[in-house]
Parts: C-alpha cells; structure tokens; sequence
C-alpha cells in the first residue's frame, strides 16, 4: 500500500500496484496526426495489461477514445481524470472513479490531464503535451506521460516514489513556513 497517498486514494494501491498512463486515444484517427508512429488499440493494450495485473489500479489521465477498449483492460479498479477529448457520460459505467479535473492525491503528487504551473512544492503527473516539447518553468517537477510520449508503457506510481522522484520536492508547509520567517525578518529589518 501506498502509505503516503491521501486517505481517500489509498484504497487504490490495496492489493496491488497503480499504474498511471495518459491519452490513450483509442482509435483516434487524428492521432497519427500527431505522432505518425501512433500504435493500435490493440497494441496498446497489449503494453497495458502486460504490465497492469487484475489486482492493479490503472489510472487514466484523460483522453481515452473509443470507450469499447476500456473493459478490455485488466485492472481491477480503473480511474479516468476527463481529458480535453473526454465526454462525462460515455465512460461513467467503465470506470471506478471519474474526476473532472486535477486531483491532489498526496501532499506532493498533483495528477491532472494538462500540465499545471507554479507549483514548485509538487509533481505535476499530466499527459496532453504530445510532442514533449512543453516548457515547463523552473521549480516545477513534471512527468508526462501522454502515452506516445511514453512509448504507451503506464508508469508504477509506488516505484517512482520509492525510487526517491519526491526526494528533492519541498512540501508546501515548508514552503510556507519559510516565506512567513522571510516576510518577518523584512518587517525587521
């Protein structure tokens, strides 16, 4: 279990692993728009449940596509965070759990489809950016993990963070307390 998870996410990680991956867009004809080397649903799931078990979360960042594809894939809760692409309705009975928007599920980990900015005191975990050319600004911690940016491979959320990715991350009430010591000794002054 991932201890570090937010009360409400833990459950995610009981009896398995949780695996995060993003804009799937299963049977997308515009994504070999983007990415001329775009793979199959098929072998997208094939990536997918070769590494998520029947005991695993998975994750879905946004994006899906063709909702037909979704059942296909063998975690035994699913996820989805909507994407710019996604309709509430189409996926509401395939997954466990839908949000709407960016979700903070620990005190440094924000999952969201877009990337988000100013948040020096997190990982921002987020798809969208299929090109990986996004700038992103200084202090800021990004994973993105739009799927043909990841070579469509789902990224295991304990093993990141067991591997020390939040190490270098200071929490917001580090932040914090130190901008307030540093506004008191300006006062000072």
């Amino acid at each position: 279990m991932i201890t570090t998870l937010y009360e409400p996410f833990r459950h995610w990680s009981e009896g398995g692993s949780v695996y995060i991956l993003s804009d799937l867009h299963f049977s997308d004809s515009d994504c070999k728009l983007m990415d001329p080397n775009w793979i199959t649903p098929e072998e997208q799931l094939d990536i997918i449940n070769g590494m998520v078990g029947k005991g695993d979360t998975f994750v879905c960042l946004g994006d899906v596509g063709d909702p037909k594809y979704v059942p296909m894939i063998k975690a035994r809760k699913k996820i989805l965070l909507l994407g710019n692409h996604d309709a509430r309705g189409a996926y509401k009975d395939l997954f466990s759990e839908v949000y709407a928007g960016p979700l903070f599920i620990s005190d440094k980990i924000l999952l969201s489809h877009e990337p988000v900015y100013g948040l020096s005191w997190c990982l921002n975990i987020h798809g969208h950016d299929h090109n990986n050319l996004e700038a992103y600004k200084d202090g800021c911690k990004h994973i993105n993990l739009a799927a043909n940016v990841c070579g469509y491979t789902p990224t295991n959320l304990g093993k990141i963070i067991k591997d020390g990715i939040l190490s270098d991350i200071e929490s917001i009430h580090r932040v914090t307390i130190d901008r307030a010591v540093e506004r008191k000794m300006k006062r000072n002054e």
